[in-house]
């Protein structure tokens, strides 16, 4: 007779850990750019990997008797995976995010839960002999195990939790600093990065509720179906983890990173600082100043055009730019120069001897570099799409 190690429920286990430590070492191995960011997504996958291992071999039907006779050393082993998700999820979005990015020494504060961790599975039961780990396993019972580790699992999923909404925090703050800083902001594109963080921190919120049923449980006698639950759990990760290799093949590297490093001034432009008193202060010549640029040199018509360039251009600091931007225009820097660009549109579309030219050879001379965002702008700012309104103009 043929004995039953793994059911249906304990396949899909293995597929996600199978699935995660493939594409992690296909990042490793063949995937040679950004290879920083593709290292901490590879480590991030294996720790996927772990996390599926773990519940198998402690809640598997079937395989958690294999285990306990094959080595009862291979219980909590795999329970990293559980401490180390978020930090890494973390170092991964700052790597998207930041030009260069490598780990600094204050990094080590994310990874005193796993180090507590670890030093107590070394010290209260891999230091005990392995007759008395087979005891411990077998006789294992989750309603009258040591109530303080239901409150240890609750607090690794709020830890969890806590570093996924960081690392959208991260998110926020950088798309809000790209439309500061960038007049054409379509290929930083951090869309996968949301969706990837956003999934795992929903699967991560379902964790919390099942540890906090398991405590209401024990302590309260509330009836939960806990097996319904952790299948949920573990048929989502399943799929999000799918989504995650489709879509990482061919998004692991699109986002270029935001080099926020501060920048030298050149020399010409130090010299005409404004002494430490009046740094922030506007005077109304420099928004002359830059309204006559834009005016004249048009430097919009320019796709790349940075807010850095754009400061160099007229020799002032970008931080006082930025400041002149917001306070008297009221408004970002990707929104101040694409208005300019709208209005060049409308300009050109209004223009007889433009006649000939399609909307994409408008858009490009005018600088844009995405369809898309070209007539979302325009619509916004016109109240009409271009080709609206070039029918309207010319009907008139």
């Amino acid at each position: 007779m043929y004995e039953v190690i793994f059911n249906t429920h304990d396949v899909v286990l293995l597929m996600t850990a199978y699935q995660c430590i493939l594409f992690a070492l296909l990042l490793l191995t063949i995937k040679r750019d950004k290879y920083i960011r593709n290292v901490f997504l590879a480590v991030f996958l294996l720790q996927q990997a772990a996390i599926p291992l773990d519940i198998l071999i402690s809640f598997g039907a079937e395989f958690r008797h294999i285990a306990i006779k094959w080595s009862p050393d291979l219980f909590y082993v795999f329970g990293f995976g559980y401490w180390l998700e978020g930090p890494l999820l973390l170092w991964y979005t700052r790597s998207l995010i930041y030009k260069d990015y490598h780990l600094r020494l204050k990094d080590i504060i994310y990874l005193l839960p796993f180090i507590a961790y670890a030093g107590y599975q070394l010290i209260f039961y891999y230091s005990l002999d392995v007759s008395d780990k087979v005891t411990i396993q077998q006789d294992y019972d989750l309603s009258v195990a040591p109530q303080i580790m239901n409150y240890v699992t609750l607090f690794r999923e709020l830890f969890r939790v806590a570093l996924g909404v960081i690392c959208l925090i991260e998110i926020k703050r950088y798309t809000q600093h790209i439309r500061t800083n960038f007049s054409d902001i379509d290929k930083i594109d951090l869309t996968w990065l949301k969706i990837l963080v956003i999934g795992f921190l929903a699967i991560r919120f379902w964790a919390v509720l099942v540890a906090a049923m398991i405590i209401l449980s024990i302590s309260f006698g509330i009836s939960t179906n806990f097996e319904v639950m952790g299948l949920l759990g573990n048929y989502t990760t399943f799929l999000l983890v799918s989504i995650l290799i489709f879509f990482g093949l061919g998004h692991s590297s699109v986002f270029e990173g935001l080099d926020l490093r501060p920048q030298p001034e050149p020399e010409s432009v130090k010299d005409e600082q404004e002494p430490e008193g009046q740094k922030d202060k506007i005077k109304p010549e420099m928004i002359e100043q830059l309204t006559r640029h834009m005016e004249t040199e048009k430097p919009y018509l320019t796709p790349a055009l940075t807010l850095e360039k754009l400061a160099g251009q007229l020799r002032l600091q970008p931080r006082l730019l930025s400041n002149i931007i917001n306070r008297h225009f009221d408004c970002n820097f990707f929104e101040f120069i694409n208005s300019y660009r709208v209005e060049e549109a409308k300009h050109m579309l209004a223009d007889k001897q433009h006649a000939d030219k399609n909307m994409l050879d408008i858009m490009l001379d005018v600088g844009f570099n995405s369809k898309a965002t070209f007539n979302t702008l325009f619509k916004k700012k016109a109240g009409m799409t271009p080709s609206e309104y070039r029918k309207s103009v010319n009907a008139a």
